[in-house]
């Protein structure tokens, strides 16, 4: 079991109010309780150590719309061990990591826009409105002791290349590092990806998300 799939579950349910993950003998199951979204199912080992028999008896168990499966692997191969009635994500996903820097220095607010930072059950959240009030901005992150998964960033279409992200980034892992987390954690998209790497995040292994649809 790697452990920073096991940081980056612990991190993630507190992050989205989610139910304690229950360990599984391949990973875990974590109840998020919607519809498009009642439960997802985490593989913990990663990269090579992703067995296709483990992700197929976790796939074929499934018979309810509304599972996810998360496995750390090359979708190039975990699509052809899914069977009837999953969607595969199209956009690539990257589970990353970073050794979160004390020394590290704030970055700063651009001219108009207004940042505003705010902890609530165990997760801090970082907002930027621009100068006609409306969201440029947004992110979170959950420390778990050790580490401190990063999540929920977005800038908005019209407010970027202005520094945005890296304010929202470097507000919360300066946070974290002051609640004692040494490690960042996150799962990131294509277009994150660039962002973090620029900010020393390193990509620790590929990441397929896949939905149960049900039977065609």
């Amino acid at each position: 079991m790697d452990g920073i799939v096991r940081a980056w579950v612990d991190g993630w349910v507190v992050s989205r109010g989610a139910a304690p993950p229950v360990v599984e003998p391949w990973g875990f199951t974590i109840d998020m309780g919607l519809a498009h979204h009642v439960t997802r199912h985490v593989l913990a080992a990663t990269n090579v150590d992703v067995e296709e028999r483990a992700v197929r008896k976790v796939a074929d168990a499934v018979t309810g719309p509304g599972t996810w499966l998360k496995v750390f692997a090359d979708s190039s191969s975990v699509t052809s061990w899914l069977g009837e009635g999953w969607w595969i994500d199209p956009d690539p996903g990257y589970l990353m990591s970073v050794r979160l820097d004390p020394h590290e220095p704030p970055a700063s607010v651009p001219d108009g826009y207004r940042l505003r930072v705010w902890s609530r059950g165990g997760v801090t959240r970082v907002m930027v409105a621009a100068p006609d009030g409306s969201l440029a901005a947004r992110g979170q992150v959950a420390p778990t002791g050790a580490t401190a998964v990063v999540d929920q960033i977005e800038t908005s279409p019209a407010h970027r290349r202005r520094g945005l992200g890296t304010l929202v980034m470097r507000t919360l892992t300066r946070t974290a590092r002051e609640q004692g987390a040494e490690t960042g954690v996150l799962a990131g998209s294509p277009d994150g990806r660039a962002l973090y790497e620029s900010l020393g995040w390193t990509v620790r292994a590929p990441l397929t998300s896949a939905k149960f649809t049900g039977p065609a």
